[in-house]
């Protein structure tokens, strides 16, 4: 097996699983979210874009119901040790062959947990999955009972963190020896991805976010490339990937001249940065760290330039994304933890100027404070 972790790990995070079913009174867990199925049995694929349940009982039973193509994905890079494949046939019903499935170990009337939040289970399957099961199980949302276990890393996920920290600083290393005017947007972007794979990285949970001139104000990737004018403006939101891990960073970069705004604004996001970090300690909730970067944009006067929120926790995450949950805004009640890893990211958008400015990073919350995983400095890089 091509394990990331000990199996004496994975077993530890599974039976914290169980013990977390058995306090919510559940007698198995239907888990379909990719994030899940990883860090409880190392199952490495992406083949959650077609329907495949794991299932873990409450007593520590667990089966994987697949594709064909996944069959020696699983057993190459997970400890399932019992996996059933569904085949592809015209009129093929996957949803029953798990109510067998569940049949055959005498779970009929037992309660069970469902990831219903995931894109592992789309709305289509998901009522599929509620028709193939009503009446014959009791079933609840239990969609973020491994999440809040994802919540707080182990020793050796941290490692994979850091790693991934390193490798996202050696991107912005070579956004920065290309960010100048005439540079081809297509090229900083290759040369960044590039990075990360050199050292061993791996693809991010989502594209790396690129723009330059009008597209700066976007906060999602969007396809088509430009050069960069004489005096332009670089956003670049990206992250280091390692083991599905992730350590993401967020800079704006002034080409041939920074505008005022910039410098105005960067001061500002900078301030709320470094307040927001100071609220990434234990006692603090994910709302008080939302409430820092407010307070500080707002008596900066930019509160009608800045989002409704700030971050969130990172972790393993699959495509389409690598946000993972909690996310940090105004009132979350997620108390933080030593252990848990949030990226912070300050977005400035003034469109009526034309202006971005945005800086962001990714740090480990300890007993003492935040630990950046960015060697990088936050002054303001001029691509020039």
């Amino acid at each position: 097996m091509a394990l990331h972790f000990s199996e004496q790990e994975l077993a530890g995070r599974r039976a914290a699983a169980c013990a977390a079913m058995q306090e919510q009174r559940l007698d198995g867990l239907l888990i379909t979210r990719q994030e899940s199925m990883f860090y409880l049995t190392g199952y490495d694929t992406f083949g959650y874009v077609y329907f495949q349940c794991l299932y873990l009982g409450a007593d520590g039973d667990c089966f994987l119901l697949t594709r064909a193509p996944d069959l020696r994905q699983a057993k190459h890079t997970s400890t399932i040790a019992e996996v059933h494949v569904w085949k592809d046939v015209e009129g093929a019903e996957p949803h029953r062959e798990l109510r067998d499935l569940l049949h055959q170990r005498g779970l009929a009337g037992k309660h069970l947990g469902v990831e219903y939040e995931s894109y592992g289970l789309t709305a289509a399957s998901g009522k599929k999955l509620d028709a193939a099961l009503d009446g014959f199980v009791t079933l609840s949302d239990a969609s973020t009972l491994v999440s809040r276990l994802r919540l707080i890393k182990s020793s050796a996920e941290l490692g994979y963190v850091r790693k991934a920290g390193e490798l996202g600083d050696h991107a912005l290393a070579e956004a920065h020896r290309l960010a100048r005017p005439g540079a081809d947007e297509g090229e900083i972007l290759a040369a960044m991805q590039a990075a990360v794979f050199a050292g061993g990285g791996d693809y991010p949970g989502n594209e790396f976010i690129i723009g330059s001139g009008d597209d700066a104000l976007l906060c999602r990737y969007k396809s088509g490339r430009r050069v960069l004018d004489d005096v332009d403006q670089l956003n670049l939101e990206f992250a280091g990937a390692y083991r599905h891990y992730h350590a993401a960073l967020f800079r704006t970069v002034p080409i041939g001249k920074a505008d005022p705004l910039h410098i105005e604004y960067h001061k500002a996001a900078q301030d709320a940065l470094l307040a927001c970090e100071d609220a990434l300690t234990p006692g603090h909730t994910a709302g008080d760290v939302f409430d820092a970067h407010a307070k500080v944009l707002d008596a900066a006067g930019l509160a009608d330039h800045r989002m409704n929120a700030c971050g969130y926790s990172l972790g393993t995450t699959f495509a389409p994304n690598w946000m993972d949950w909690p996310m940090l805004y105004h009132g979350n009640p997620v108390e933080m933890r030593p252990g848990m890893v949030f990226f912070i990211h300050i977005i400035i958008f003034n469109s009526d100027a034309g202006i971005a400015q945005c800086l962001g990073r990714t740090s480990i919350v300890t007993e003492t404070g935040a630990e950046s995983l960015s060697t990088a400095g936050l002054e303001l890089f001029l691509g020039e």
